[in-house]
Formats: C-alpha cells, sequence, structure tokens
C-alpha cells in the first residue's frame, strides 16, 4: 500500500507552492485527508497537516449514529455533523458547534441549481453562505464563498486512490470549518457512508 503520508513526488505546483508565499502574503493550509479511522473496528477519518502531524480525526462506531463528531488531535469536538430528519426541502446536514445540539451555525444541502452539487446555508452566529461545485465522488470539488472565490478545494492525491485525499483551505477560512463541510458531503455523497443506515 502506498503511504497516506508523507506526499509522494511534489508536482510542480506543489515545488511552488513549498517555495513559500510572496512577502506579505498568507499561505493556503493543506491537510492530507484519509478515509480511515485509527482505531480498531471503527469508520471514520484521519487528517495530517502538512508536517504529518495529526490535525482531527472521526471516529464512528456505529452504523445508526445520528451523529459524526470531528475532533482535534486530543479528542476535543470541533464540530459535530448531523442529519436533519424529515427534511421538506431534500437531504439537509446539520454543522454544530462543538457538541452543541441546539442552534446549527450551517446547513448543507444537496443541490442548489447550475453547477452546485451542494449549497452551504448559514445558521445561528454565522453570516457567510458557500456552494460547492465539482465532484465529491472522484475528490475534485471547490467550495466558493457568496462572492464565488475559492476558499476550500478537495483534490485527489496522486497514487493512492480515492480514500486519500487534499484539503487545501485558503487563509483567512476556518480550516475546522471546512474539515466538517467535508464530513458533511462524504455523508451525502460518500459510499459508503460513515453513517450507512442514514445515507440509504
Amino acid at each position: 500500500m502506498a503511504k497516506v503520508h508523507p506526499n509522494v513526488l511534489p508536482s510542480p505546483a506543489e515545488r511552488a507552492a513549498a517555495a513559500g508565499p510572496a512577502a506579505g502574503e498568507e499561505e493556503a493550509t493543506t491537510l492530507t485527508v484519509w478515509r480511515k479511522s485509527l482505531l480498531f473496528n471503527c469508520r471514520g477519518f484521519t487528517v495530517f497537516d502538512a508536517k504529518g502531524d495529526l490535525a482531527y480525526r472521526v471516529d464512528s462506531y456505529d452504523d445508526a449514529e445520528a451523529e459524526v463528531v470531528l475532533m482535534d488531535p486530543a479528542g476535543r469536538p470541533a464540530f459535530t455533523v448531523r442529519r436533519k430528519r424529515l427534511s421538506l426541502s431534500g437531504e439537509q446536514w446539520l454543522i454544530y458547534t462543538g457538541e452543541e445540539s441546539r442552534r446549527p451555525v450551517y446547513a448543507v444541502k444537496r443541490g442548489g441549481g447550475g453547477k452546485s452539487m451542494a449549497r452551504v446555508a448559514p445558521g445561528a452566529g454565522a453570516a457567510a453562505s458557500f456552494e460547492v461545485e465539482g465532484s465529491y465522488a472522484r475528490r475534485r470539488c471547490v467550495v466558493y464563498d457568496g462572492e464565488h472565490r475559492a476558499v476550500a478545494e478537495v483534490q485527489p492525491k496522486e497514487a493512492v486512490g480515492t480514500d486519500v485525499f487534499r484539503l487545501v483551505v485558503q487563509p483567512g477560512v476556518d480550516v475546522s470549518l471546512a474539515m466538517a463541510m467535508v464530513v458533511a458531503l462524504d455523508q451525502m455523497f460518500g459510499r459508503p457512508s460513515l453513517l450507512r443506515s442514514w445515507s440509504s
């Protein structure tokens, strides 16, 4: 099996990025996302930063769980993603801060018209909305803000299949929120879902 991290030979674009940003510019955050839990007999995600250190993890113990929790390396919840039951507007996943259960900060909904595969609408305490275009199944999709600027991108990772991919998050964007969006997209478009009984 190919190594999940560190990267295989970098592409020319990655070599240019490794040279560092120009003076006064912040650089994007690149995460390597492995669609596998580090815990035995669990499904989930293991996410590494550019240095190869653990950045986030998701561990799902039970197919019938009603939520997925994105945790930092110490196991503290960053965001919780729950499916909204009986939504009249189609399949919808709610994103809550930490383990909050009453006021979602975002709602991720399938579709949205045009090229959009999903729409991320603001909830409690959030102002920005986002559109997701592309194909999550192929690990090629872009998250755009309200002004249609690319703020995050899911990219395939060479030679390791679709269970390992990159998440590139632009400066000024909450990296944890971007990863929570990926978790929601995986529930909607990933096969098999971490919550198979919910997505069937």
